[in-house]
């Protein structure tokens, strides 16, 4: 009788040992599963229209930096805040690769824009900001500026330029103020923390010459340059 409880006792641990192990298998692949099946997520046209002008924006803040700070080598500001825009240029298109959407730019050479539906609105926007800020150091400081306010504004609210393109995107229909999607969030959030310090950086620059708190906002309203600024 003993016996026969022990050889029980022991076809019992042995079938819980043997369902243990299925769960301890299981658990990593369902997991994994779960990761890959909830990490891309459809976004809807508002979203997946800002996300591709935000890839082109940060390429057009980095393209600027670029070509000016080559115009004013012991420039600091260009120097320092270049590297920072290639970091934001390619997490725009990590996001776009995690949602499987198309890269606009199939050419990242400097000035080159090659989105079928903003392309020309970057080209644009790179030939004035060259030329403004090739005209003197501190335009080129206010271009800077100009692009870390203008790069502000279109991370939290939906561009014109989107809005004004015909494809049914409404002005409160895109950017981060809009957005639900988690991974957009935390990306447009970061984003917008870096322009600020960029912002503080132009324009401590800028006073410099034209004396403190004589700057004057560019793209934001005043009061949202000075909360920035700690006004």
């Amino acid at each position: 009788m003993k016996k026969a409880l022990t050889i029980r006792f022991g076809a019992l641990n042995y079938k819980y040992l043997l369902i243990v192990l299925i769960v301890l298998v299981w658990l990593p692949v369902s997991n994994s599963f779960a990761v890959k099946t909830t990490a891309v997520q459809t976004l809807d046209t508002g979203e997946t229209l800002h996300l591709v002008f935000m890839r082109e924006e940060e390429k057009l803040a980095r393209d600027v930096y670029l070509t000016l700070g080559e115009v004013y080598p012991e420039n600091q500001q260009f120097k320092s805040i270049d590297g920072s825009e290639q970091r934001h240029f390619d997490t725009m298109k990590e996001k776009l690769d995690q949602y499987t959407i198309e890269d606009p730019n199939t050419d990242t050479s400097i000035g080159i824009y090659t989105g079928d539906d903003f392309g020309w609105y970057f080209t644009e926007k790179f030939n004035a900001l060259v030329d403004r800020g090739q005209a003197n150091e501190l335009e080129a400081l206010y271009a800077g500026a100009f692009i870390e306010e203008i790069d502000m504004h279109d991370i939290v609210h939906c561009p014109e330029v989107i809005v004004e393109s015909e494809n049914g995107v409404g002005e409160d229909e895109c950017g981060l103020d809009y957005t639900d999607e988690k991974p957009l969030q935390k990306s447009y959030t970061n984003l917008l923390e870096g322009s600020k310090d960029h912002l503080r950086a132009y324009v401590n620059a800028i006073e410099k010459e034209i004396g403190t708190g004589n700057y004057v906002a560019q793209v934001l309203t005043q009061e949202e340059v000075d909360s920035i600024l700690g006004r």
